[in-house]
């Protein structure tokens, strides 16, 4: 009887349809942020795959219990793949608006190369790296797990199992969620644009009537000394204008597929 039971949930039907949750669930782990990051290592990686795996399988198994055979499953593999990387996009997007923001207001305070480096393989400036880090926090204190899960449900009703997206709607979804995207960003750097805006004019003003002074000696320290300032402000309120991006965006309603 065991064994009778053990052959019926580990048949070879099964283990074709559970291995395209997991192909799905892969494919949008690339992007995720804090799961899906570079320092973050393969094992890591491969076993919260598993794990949301694990946890999305009972709930859209008749999504994919009708894959019966290994030749069927290859022809499959595609459309899995495609839908995992929107899934996984649309929460790389709201890491990027952060990217953005901190390059903008690096550039803006005279400090895009203080320090240095960056979170990844790519080099970032200190000022995106601290926005990077610090929403990745906020994003699992806001529940990210959830919010994956919640849209890879949500990815099974508008792109069902074998079924590749339009390309016209997806290309017009791409360029609106990435025109969302740059414009948050240049958002939340508005304060370090208009201090470095108040800053050049002053710079101007002192420039002009005092031509014997030597003004970029006294004003770079001062506009590096104001950003940092400026970002021990204005962070938690970036922060928390970004958190609740970050709810409305990752939402099904909000992801708009």
């Amino acid at each position: 009887m065991l064994e009778l039971l053990t052959s019926s949930l580990f048949s070879p039907n099964h283990i074709w349809a559970v291995s395209l949750v997991v192909i799905r669930v892969g494919a949008a782990m690339a992007f995720l942020p804090a799961f899906g990051e570079q320092v973050v290592p393969m094992r890591v990686k491969l076993g919260a795959t598993l794990a949301f795996s694990t946890i999305l399988t009972p709930i859209i198994w008749s999504s994919i219990e009708q894959v019966n055979s290994q030749r069927e499953w290859f022809a499959l593999v595609g459309p899995e793949v495609v839908a995992g990387f929107f899934v996984g996009f649309v929460f790389r997007l709201l890491v990027f608006a952060l990217q953005v923001t901190g390059t903008i207001a690096a550039q803006s305070t005279s400090l895009s190369q203080f320090f240095g480096g960056g979170f990844g393989a790519d080099p970032q400036t200190a000022f995106s790296t601290f926005f990077v880090v610090s929403s990745l926090f906020l994003a699992v204190m806001l529940g990210l797990h959830i919010r994956v899960i919640e849209l890879l449900v949500s990815s099974y009703e508008s792109f069902p199992v074998g079924a590749w997206p339009d390309g016209g709607p997806s290309a017009e979804w791409a360029i609106a969620k990435t025109s969302e995207t740059f414009g948050l960003g240049f958002s939340l750097a508005g304060p370090f644009m208009l201090a470095s805006l108040i800053y050049n004019l002053g710079l101007g003003v002192i420039n002009k009537a005092m031509p014997q002074l030597m003004v970029a000696l006294v004003g770079a320290p001062a506009i590096s000394f104001g950003g940092l300032v400026l970002l021990l402000i204005s962070s938690p309120i970036i922060l928390t204008v970004w958190g609740r991006a970050f709810v409305r965006i990752t939402s099904p309603a909000g992801a708009g597929f």
